[in-house]
């Protein structure tokens, strides 16, 4: 079970898919639908098999803890892309809200362009197909679910005191230069889970899948065999 990150589709996995799929069945989690992580993470286990192997960026970590909470048993293997533990700072959550007033506004390309400018690294912010792709993600997702999404991340819960008690094999990985969610955020979730491995992804940003899709893909594949 892949879940994409905010005001991403199922285009964020496009690499990694035919070599996962390769290994077994492939689900792609639908993050759209509802306005709080609660209500999200359990319309993704009503379509979700018994048990999964469970991986989400950004967002989508986020959802990946709120199912652990929910449902930890059915939760084989995780891994965690470019996301963090910890709620929302009062910073992160103005910033949203100026977001979300631009959506409403019908300005939601604005958020896009510049939300991009930090999402990748300083290298990608020139590459004309990876900034495609996102503006692509982007009209997918479209601005009501945005709405619905930046709501629901605002109102999640610090994941923090969880990480103890999360027992399956688990993948922390970060682009190394990962500015919405930093290495060190990375570092101190890893710390915070039993036998965690720790992957930091180089000349790469908040996009691993996208901007780094080889090493992405070796690290996912390395995940689930192991």
């Amino acid at each position: 079970m892949l879940i994409p990150g905010l005001l991403a589709s199922a285009r964020l996995y496009g690499a990694q898919l035919p070599e996962l799929w390769r290994r077994g069945p492939v689900m792609i989690a639908d993050h759209t639908r509802a306005d709080s992580m609660a209500a999200i993470a359990s319309g993704i286990l009503a379509s979700a098999p018994p048990r999964f192997a469970l991986a989400g960026l950004s967002m989508g970590g986020y959802l990946c803890f709120e199912i652990l909470r929910q449902a930890p048993a059915r939760v084989a293997k995780l891994a965690l892309l470019d996301t963090a533990a910890r709620a929302d700072t009062p910073e992160a959550t103005a910033m949203r809200r100026a977001q979300m007033a631009q959506a409403s506004a019908g300005r939601l390309a604005e958020v896009v362009e510049a939300q991009f400018e930090r999402a990748v690294h300083p290298a990608h912010r020139n590459d004309p197909q990876l900034r495609e792709t996102n503006r692509l993600m982007a009209a997918e997702v479209g601005p009501e679910a945005f709405l619905r999404q930046q709501t629901a991340i605002m109102g999640r819960p610090d994941s923090r005191p969880q990480l103890g008690s999360i027992g399956c094999p688990t993948l922390v990985l970060v682009g190394e230069q990962d500015e919405l969610t930093p290495p060190e955020r990375a570092v101190k979730m890893a710390q915070g889970i039993r036998g965690a491995r720790l992957v930091t992804v180089p000349g790469c940003g908040h996009l691993s899948t996208l901007e780094r899709p080889l090493e992405l893909t070796r690290a996912l594949l390395d995940w689930l065999a192991g």
